[in-house]
């Protein structure tokens, strides 16, 4: 069957006018008897094979209240004959329409129960192929988005008053009418306008005149042959949306407004409304099933909108070929469910309260609805298979260009920051942690930039160093160590739901800055997230990249630099650390730093100083006693401070406590300083690591990996130095066996200034036969030494995988 060509609009305007006859567009299929039928103009003319669907109604007989108007269905090409009646209650601009009959039914569910058919397969594929031969577009697109949402706003309101009108209605009205407007609505409705008010005829007249489902629906096919898919449902819904939206108008209004009384009095609403509670059941069905037809149609907008915007799969590519198969499929039933609702409130208007409708076709209009929910499920699995793709692919040419983008040389890094930081056009995309404000990525300008990269689990720990050191960089902000800019990078996993709680936690680690971070994890694109994994070695530990003024990559991981030597180490590139290292020896200053103010007091007064640590308290109470009475007997300045442990809980905690309460040493005064102690040393192993010295030739990595031994074990140990020169250390059990054996070799101390060198003698000298040292390696980096020597006896350790959860 081909379509007719498309009329110009005053044959158009003719069309729907009641007084002129409807052109035959659908051939059917030979009946055994032919009939009279009412025409739309009520004329009766004999039927012939070529007679349009809206003729399908045969003799004219008189019409009671309590009979509805009935639909009837049938298998493909098998058309029963049926009658139809004069019907007086039709809503707002169908009162015109021509009246048709009905056939008397002594079963009101006769509507819905030829519905059990649908559900056929084979009846399906039928269908299809008897659809795609009337689909004959003629090239015209239409955007049928903004259609859409006034479509969901009239049966929103429609749902929402057949129960009780929400609070939230008026915010309702203004999302959509912005969004509408957004879209550019009033030029779709001048383009539309006469199809749909053309469509929702055709419906009241099929319709009211009873007739097979599935042919109304293919007439309706016919009449938006030209049409494209989604722009074939979205008129039809349209249409429906007319009828459905001005009966519940006038029934909203009709006991306020004069106008709106006068039309329900005519159209009987006013017994309809009264007695609205018996009709409750019909009206929930109906708007469940227009719930199941705006979820699917708007399935089918998206697929359009899917298949035009792709950058990145073919139209050929199984994906989409499979998705768009299922479109006819869709959109027909789409639209036989438009006629039966529309058949439904016709019987509603018709018969008022007398159409009580029974459980059996309540629970058919919600078969009919289950259809669509699987028709709507499974084009949605198809959308998110090529999405899921479409995504892949954009990802990975995001990926290669930014990988490309850190490889060509730029004249300033603002390239680099757009593509790192995505943000539209209208959005700050920096949030100012110091004024508390949003910021655009032009602060960044030509600067220094260190990307501070983590997730949300940042440690408290973490944050309060970088926060100090920070703080010592803007209290000199013309020190040329201080042109910086410090941009926090949260990492997040995308593919889990972004709720309160993550929310809350971004939030709070956000305002626990001073420095800038990105307003929204969001805006960082996952094709991002990739590259700092994949390139710069993420992996979900705190890290720090530099960024030159020219957006060039200067270090993948300056915190390392940042926790030994803090704002010094700027600009923080690989040739500063190799310079850095090689003004370094192993002194108190490089292995404490700031931990405490009063070191570089006791340095500058040449005073002796003990570093000591480990959790056995009663090591502790018997190593500072021995200590200080050594002190004494030798007449040195001793100061002691206690650092604890690499994880320092809750015993390091109480042993502070006992320390301080017994006045054994000083103690620092937060267990972060502790922390901050031992993440130094462990910077400074991976620091060392990245230049590739050998523990042999390194006297600097040898000590800091004896410090990190005397932490894996289970004893104290202990570090002596005068002020800033030489220094002795050892484990608990040597060291305090070494101090308690004083008096042996005391004549040995070549005094002022020799006792630290003597002691050192005396622990090398003490041999003690069994032994066991353990070596915790900090951090997951990838770097593992080939050769690792005992920090007691020098020779080479064994190698095990150790996995540890310490929980007080």
């Amino acid at each position: 069957m081909a379509s007719e060509d498309v009329p110009t609009r005053d044959k158009q305007l003719q069309s729907i006018h009641p007084s002129q006859p409807i052109q035959p567009r659908l051939q059917l299929e030979p009946l055994q008897q032919l009939q009279p039928v009412t025409c739309p103009t009520n004329e009766i003319v004999p039927t012939t094979r070529a007679q349009p669907l809206s003729q399908a109604s045969n003799e004219i007989v008189p019409t009671t209240r309590d009979q509805p108007l009935t639909t009837t269905h049938s298998h493909l090409g098998e058309v029963p004959v049926v009658r139809s009646h004069p019907t007086t209650n039709v809503p707002g601009n169908l009162m015109n329409q021509p009246t048709n009959a009905i056939v008397p039914s002594s079963r009101s569910s006769q509507l819905m129960r030829g519905e059990r058919h649908m559900f056929s397969t084979s009846d399906d594929s039928a269908i299809m192929k008897k659809i795609q031969y009337t689909h004959a577009p003629d090239g015209r697109e239409f955007d049928v988005k903004p259609l859409l949402l006034i479509i969901q706003d009239i049966m929103y309101h429609a749902t929402t008053t057949s129960h009780a009108m929400g609070a939230q209605s008026q915010d309702h009205i203004n999302t959509w009418e912005e969004k509408a407007i957004h879209n550019g609505y009033s030029e779709i409705l001048e383009l539309l306008a006469y199809p749909i008010k053309k469509t929702n005829n055709e419906l009241i007249c099929k319709c009211s005149g009873g007739g097979d489902a599935h042919m109304i629906t293919m007439a309706l096919f016919h009449s938006l042959s030209s049409y494209t898919w989604e722009a074939k449902a979205t008129i039809a819904f349209a249409a429906f949306a007319v009828s459905y939206g001005e009966f519940w108008l006038v029934a909203q209004l009709y006991t306020t407004n004069p106008l709106a009384k006068s039309v329900a009095v005519l159209e009987d609403i006013p017994e309809i409304m009264e007695h609205a509670e018996a009709l409750k059941q019909k009206f929930e069905a109906v708007n469940n099933l227009s719930k199941a037809m705006l979820d699917v149609t708007e399935c089918i907008i998206k697929f359009k909108e899917l298949r035009s915007q792709s950058m990145y799969i073919s139209p050929e590519s199984p994906e989409m070929v499979s998705a768009a198969a299922h479109i006819p499929t869709a959109v027909y039933w789409t639209i036989r469910n438009i006629v039966t609702c529309s058949t439904t409130l016709l019987n509603i208007i018709s018969l008022g309260h007398e159409y009580v409708a029974s459980a059996a076709e309540a629970r058919e209009l919600n078969s009919l609805a289950h259809k669509l929910a699987n028709i709507k499920e499974h084009l949605e699995t198809q959308m998110a298979l090529i999405n899921q793709k479409t995504e892949e692919r954009r990802q990975n040419d995001v990926f290669l260009a930014l990988i490309q983008l850190l490889q060509t040389p730029h004249i300033d890094n603002m390239k680099i920051l757009r593509a790192l930081i995505y943000a539209k056009e209208d959005q700050l995309p920096l949030y100012d942690g110091t004024h508390k404000s949003r910021s655009s990525l032009d602060i960044l300008r030509r600067k220094h930039v260190l990307l501070l990269i983590s997730d949300l689990d940042m440690s408290h720990e973490e944050l309060l160093i970088l926060h100090k050191i920070d703080t010592e960089s803007r209290q000199q902000p013309t020190r040329i160590e201080s042109q910086y800019k410090v941009v926090w990078l949260p990492i997040v996993d995308r593919l889990s739901p972004w709720q309160d709680a993550k929310k809350k936690q971004f939030e709070l680690v956000q305002n626990s800055m001073p420095w800038y971070s990105v307003a929204h994890p969001m805006m960082i694109d996952p094709a991002v997230i990739r590259f700092i994994k994949e390139i710069w070695g993420f992996n979900n530990k705190t890290q720090l990249v530099v960024l030159d003024p020219l957006g060039k990559e200067s270090n993948r991981n300056a915190l390392h630099m940042m926790w030994i030597w803090g704002s010094l180490a700027f600009p923080f590139t690989k040739a500063k650390e190799e310079a850095l290292w090689r003004e370094e020896t192993w002194r108190i200053e490089l292995l404490a730093d700031s931990i405490d103010q009063n070191l570089f007091l006791w340095v500058k007064e040449n005073k002796y100083i003990c570093l000591y640590g480990g959790e056995d308290i009663e090591w502790i109470r018997k190593f500072t006693t021995t200590a200080r009475a050594v002190a004494n007997a030798a007449r040195i300045p001793l100061e002691m401070l206690y650092v604890g442990k690499s994880d320092p809980k809750e015993s390091v905690r109480r042993n502070n406590s006992i320390i301080q309460v017994e006045k054994l040493s000083h103690t620092l005064p937060d267990l972060t300083l502790i922390w901050f102690f031992w993440a130094r040393l462990e910077s400074m192993w991976h620091s060392k690591m990245q230049h590739g010295m050998t523990i042999e030739n390194d006297p600097i990595r040898q000590e800091i990996m004896t410090m990190l031994s005397f932490d894996g074990s289970d004893q104290g140990w202990a570090v002596f130095s005068r002020g800033s020169h030489e220094m002795a250390k050892g484990n608990g059990d040597r060291i305090f066996q070494c101090l308690r054996e004083y008096d042996r070799w005391k004549d040995k101390v070549v005094y002022p200034d020799g006792f630290v060198t003597t002691l050192n003698e005396q622990l090398h000298e003490l041999h003690i036969p069994l032994h066991c040292s353990r070596l915790i390696l900090p951090g997951t980096s990838g770097q593992i030494p080939e050769k690792v020597v005992c920090a007691e006896c020098r020779r080479p350790v064994e190698k095990f995988i150790m996995y540890r959860c310490c929980n007080e």
